[in-house]
Order: C-alpha cells, then sequence, then structure tokens
C-alpha cells in the first residue's frame, strides 16, 4: 500500500477533527516531508489555508489570527531548520497565553540520527515553552487509525486550552513516497469514545480556584482606604474592576492592553505616576495589580513603592519583577473581584480619589494643549490622535519598543477599540505577520509600530500584502531605534552603530515593492485622513509619518515639564 495515500488519509481524519474542534485558519510554508498534512489542510472544507514562504512569518501570522480570535490557529512545516524557524512565535505564544497548533513534518525514526538531509531532533524542540508535546508514530492503515488520528486532534487542542493556555506541538514523521497515487485507504470506523467530537474546554489561564485564605487576605487588602488598580495585558473583559474603582474610592490605571482603558479609568497614568513630586506624595496603601506587570518604568516603580502589592494574574505569569507583592493569586479576575464585591463597603469620603482625578484632568489638559500646539509629527499625538479616531469595532495592534509606550501614555480612555500587542515577550518580530493574521478576525485592522519593527518583518509584508489582507499600518519613522535615546546607551559613542542602527532605507520604495499602498505626511494634523484615506483604499496600506530624533527628545522633556507645572499648580 501506497505510504503517500496512507499519510494522506490519517491526516485527513486528523484535519478534519481540528476543524470539528474549532480550528478555522492555518498557516503552511512549502515543503516537501509536509506533503501529506498540507494536502490534507488545502481539500478540507470549512478550513481557510494560508500560506507563507517563511516559516517563522507563518507562524506569526497564525499567533495573530490566535490572538483575535482566542480560537487555536494551526502552523504547518516541513522537517528542519523549517521547525526552528516556528520559536520566536512559541515564546510568543507561550507567555501570551495563545492557542497555537505546532504541526511539524519529520522524518520518521529509522531515518533519526544516521545524517539523513533536512532532519535535526525534533523531540521537545520548543522544550517549556509548549503545553504540551508529542511525537506522533508514521502513519499506518490499522483498523482503529481513524480513532487514533481524531483523537489525537481532540487532545492537542484540549491542551492548547486548558488549564493554561498555549502552544502545543505534534510532530508528525511520514515515510516516503509522499505523494499519494489516489487509491481510497479505509481506516475504519471512529467510536466517540472520551469527549464527544468537537467537545473541548474553554480558553482559561487559571489552573486552579483560589483558596478560602487568599480570598480572605484579598477582602483584607482591598478593605484599605487608599487603592490604586492598574491592569496590565488582559485577554478576556473585567468589568468588575470598575465597579471596584468606584465602590471603593480607588483610581484605575488601565494599559491599553488590559480592555480597562475605558471611561472611568486614568487618561495620561504614567505621565501622572512619571511625576515624582505627585507620586511621592501620593504612596498607595495598597496597589491591585490585574495580569502582568506595568509597561511603563512609572508604572513599575509606583507599584513597588506601594506599601502592599496584591497581584491576581489569570495566567500564571510572574508579573513582580520587584519582588514586592505579599499575595499572588493566580485566578481570572473578573469572577473573583465578582465574588468579593458584595462583602465590601462604598468607600467613606476621601480626598483620595478626588486627587487623582484632579491631577489626571490637569495633566490631559496640559498635555493636550501642548500637542495641539505642535504642527510636525510627534509619536504621543500619533498615538493619542490613531486610538481616539478609530471607529469602533476596530482592531489596533501596537509594536513593542516605543509605540506600546506612547500608547499607554496618551491614549484616552473610550470604548468600542480593542487593542493588542505581542507584550509576552515584547519583541519585535514578526509584528507585520502579526497583524495580517489579526485581520482574519473581520475587524477593521490597524497598526502602529516603528520603522525598525516593519523592516524587521519586511518578507511577510513582500510576500503577503498582494494576498488580499486589510491592514493601515501607521509607521512613525525615525531611521532607527529611537527608544535608545532615551536609555543609557545614549551616552556610548557607538550609540547609532550598535543600537539605533539608523537603515536609510526609503519605505515608500519597500512598499511598492510589496504591492503594498503609502502615503508620507509631513504635518500631525495630516495623519488622521491619512488613515482614513488608506483603510477606504482597502488592501495591505503604510502611512509614513517622519520623526525627528533630537526634536522627539526635546518634545518628551517638554511633555514632562508641562505636566509637572500642571501638577505643581493644583
Amino acid at each position: 500500500m501506497n505510504e503517500g495515500d496512507v499519510a494522506l488519509a490519517c491526516m485527513r481524519a486528523f484535519v478534519a477533527e481540528l476543524v470539528r474542534g474549532g480550528v478555522s485558519e492555518v498557516a503552511i510554508s512549502p515543503g516537501s516531508r509536509s506533503t501529506p498534512l498540507a494536502l490534507a489542510a488545502a481539500r478540507e472544507r470549512g478550513l481557510r489555508v494560508h500560506v507563507h514562504l517563511d516559516e517563522r512569518a507563518s507562524a506569526f501570522f497564525a499567533l495573530g489570527a490566535a490572538k483575535a480570535t482566542g480560537r487555536p490557529a494551526a502552523v504547518v512545516t516541513t522537517s528542519g531548520t523549517a521547525a526552528a524557524n516556528l520559536f520566536p512565535a512559541v515564546v510568543e505564544a507561550s507567555m501570551a497565553r495563545v492557542p497555537l497548533l505546532l504541526l511539524t513534518a519529520d522524518r520518521p525514526p529509522e531515518l533519526r540520527g544516521v545524517g539523513a538531509n533536512q532532519t535535526i531532533d525534533q523531540v521537545e524542540l520548543f522544550g517549556p515553552y509548549v503545553r504540551w508535546f508529542v511525537d506522533a508514530d508514521v502513519p499506518t492503515a490499522s483498523e482503529n487509525a481513524r480513532a487514533v488520528w481524531e483523537e489525537l486532534a481532540r487532545r492537542a487542542i484540549a491542551r492548547s486550552l486548558a488549564p493554561r493556555t498555549g502552544p502545543v506541538h505534534v510532530n508528525l514523521p511520514f515515510r516516503e513516497p509522499l505523494v499519494p497515487s489516489g487509491v481510497p485507504v479505509e481506516l475504519g470506523i471512529a467510536p466517540l469514545g472520551g469527549a464527544p467530537l468537537g467537545d473541548v474546554p474553554e480558553p482559561r489561564g487559571a489552573s486552579a480556584a483560589p483558596t478560602v485564605p487568599e480570598v480572605e487576605a484579598l477582602r483584607e487588602a482591598l478593605a484599605l482606604d487608599r487603592g490604586v488598580i492598574v491592569a496590565g495585558s488582559l485577554r478576556a473583559e473585567c468589568r468588575p474592576a470598575l465597579n471596584l474603582a468606584e465602590r471603593r474610592g480607588w483610581p484605575l490605571f488601565g494599559e491599553p492592553t488590559s480592555r480597562l482603558r475605558v471611561p472611568g479609568s486614568m487618561s495620561v497614568g504614567p505621565l501622572v505616576l512619571g511625576d515624582a513630586a505627585f507620586a511621592n506624595g501620593h504612596v498607595p496603601e495598597v496597589v491591585l495589580q490585574l495580569g502582568p506587570a506595568p509597561t511603563s518604568r512609572a508604572g513599575l516603580a509606583f507599584a513597588a513603592a506601594a506599601e502592599r502589592l496584591v497581584i491576581i494574574d489569570p495566567d500564571g505569569v510572574v508579573g513582580d519583577p520587584s519582588r514586592h507583592a505579599d499575595l499572588r493569586i493566580e485566578a481570572d479576575p473578573a469572577p473573583l473581584l465578582e465574588t468579593v464585591l458584595p462583602d465590601l463597603g462604598s468607600a467613606s469620603p476621601t480626598s483620595w480619589l478626588e486627587d487623582w482625578r484632579r491631577a489626571d484632568e490637569t495633566a490631559r489638559n496640559a498635555v493636550d494643549v501642548l500637542l495641539d500646539g505642535w504642527n510636525e509629527p510627534f509619536e504621543g499625538r500619533i498615538a493619542r490622535d490613531l486610538a481616539a479616531h478609530l471607529a469602533e469595532s476596530s482592531t489596533l495592534v501596537v509594536g513593542s519598543s516605543m509605540p506600546v509606550r506612547d500608547l499607554d501614555a496618551y491614549m484616552a480612555p473610550r470604548d468600542g477599540l480593542l487593542v493588542l500587542a505581542n507584550r509576552g515577550a515584547s519583541g519585535i518580530d514578526g509584528f507585520v505577520s502579526t497583524v495580517l493574521g489579526v485581520s482574519l478576525a473581520d475587524r477593521p485592522t490597524f497598526a502602529l509600530c516603528g520603522d525598525l519593527t516593519l523592516i524587521h518583518d519586511a518578507g511577510s509584508l513582500l510576500w503577503s500584502a498582494r494576498h488580499g489582507y486589510q491592514a493601515v499600518f501607521v509607521v512613525p519613522n525615525n531611521d532607527g531605534g529611537g527608544i535608545f535615546d532615551l536609555l543609557g546607551q545614549r551616552s556610548l559613542p557607538e550609540l547609532d552603530t550598535l543600537f539605533v542602527t539608523p537603515h536609510r532605507l526609503d519605505l515608500a520604495r519597500l512598499a511598492d515593492a510589496a504591492a503594498a499602498g503609502h502615503e508620507r505626511i509631513e504635518r500631525a494634523r495630516d495623519l488622521v485622513p491619512a488613515v482614513e484615506r488608506a483603510a477606504a483604499a482597502g488592501g495591505v496600506r503604510i502611512v509614513e509619518v517622519p520623526i525627528d530624533r533630537e526634536r522627539s527628545i526635546a518634545r518628551r522633556a517638554e511633555v514632562a515639564a508641562a505636566v509637572a507645572s500642571a501638577l505643581e499648580r493644583t
């Protein structure tokens, strides 16, 4: 019996069960050894196949799709270094708790360890970064083969979703010939043993319910008067945090990726916290941190200076770089806060919350007056204006380095905008691919990223921009890594050559080579109209905004001075 026919039949059973379990997107990179798996995916109705030349881009694309939908997405590779190229996306998926199915083709056991071409050791290739690994058997035409492969698919989906969401690696060895002859293969009738078809757990992060002592300690902390809520990146809404803030009279700092940068939260929190005089005069009795540690340095320092730090983390991320937390609870914060809210009294009238609100409003007004008076583009205004003017039900994907920090500092609270970012490992790699994957969720998709972040994933732009995806990239271009101008490396003589790395690339020509749209604007007030034109035109488009690095440093200093002056007068 032809090995290719057997392999294809087994893979069709496996892939069909993935689809029945909720998988709708698969990214595939070309290769010979993965032929049975690629054919099975391409011939399965209900599964959208996206082909990417680069395996790293393919993995980040699948990660973006899974991040936007919360459902597992799959990535298929051939053997060898093709599989190794998935590693950066695997790390991000693991640390950001994204369900990702890594389906890697491999040589059969008899060709391992004997110098066979394009063969590496793929067993547990991704180490502790996957939730589950299985080195599958070579496909055979046994009478229970269908049941075996369908059960493997069910287990892979289940392990990617619970008890802790993340990537799963299924290594699939195939014997030659890899191309099927077309002869039908009988795999037996699959019994419905174990879980019913498609019956998989809902995505969740926490592996266990909080203990009674943990809940009691949380109640005690929430009973304190001078508290602050700080929310990092969360994968689900936590509206009870707003109810808690209102009942206890606490300010709420919601990062853009927390789904809590909504009306009622602080507007320019990092800028207020960055004012040492105000922060030192308003040290809280307790900081309640939801999810990962704050992005801004000011937020990190503020949490570390609190008398008590309590962390509720749905994903088991440590989130405590200062080692200051005296209580850490691994749980979904929404139901946990709902549980304790009825036992908490309303706050007695104090000046605590009023001080914070007055400071936030004063700083917001000072910042807006300053930004609106500048004609040349500034990263803070770009972030503010883009987030404010996107339509409801849009998604904004923000890059690491300075864009995510600028969005955190300048984005005004609003409803209806979903903000996503690769903040698990905070890398800039694979950003373009991630955005294009996110765009599959059928929401208007926009991105804010630096020039180096775009260029780092230029291969994905060149390959994918002409394939029907819809996304607008807003790119502040300061010709390098401008974040290093704000770090200690600025004093080094090697600043430009080793850190900023000016590229001198013409983004218009890059866009033209990729068949992507491009518009360059020179004035701050032209950003929103340019983004609207790009969205209306459709496809993948770049709105480039040139930034003068030295001017940007001076502008940031002016913002800090304006905030300090405004707060001093409150």
